[in-house]
């Protein structure tokens, strides 16, 4: 089963897009429901997106590239 990881709507106040400033797991890599995998920044704020469920987790955004709200930045294959 295929779960995505999405930017959440809650995430920031606001309208803005962010960057994704770092990832904290390489691609391929096996994560646990909870772990911090990304961070976003907007506007000199630096945010962190977990890992919905554990799985691997498979890249589809770079760093360095703009993203909004609701977003799918990967995925996490259980």
């Amino acid at each position: 089963m295929t779960t995505p990881i999405t930017v959440p709507e809650n995430l920031w106040d606001g309208d803005g897009e962010g960057v994704i400033t770092a990832w904290l797991v390489d691609d391929g890599g096996q994560v646990n429901q909870g772990d911090l995998v990304a961070e976003v920044m907007v506007e000199k704020a630096q945010y962190e997106i977990e890992a919905p469920v554990s799985g691997v987790l498979t890249i589809a955004k770079q760093e360095d590239e703009v993203v909004a709200k609701g977003t799918s930045i990967a995925s996490l294959e259980t």
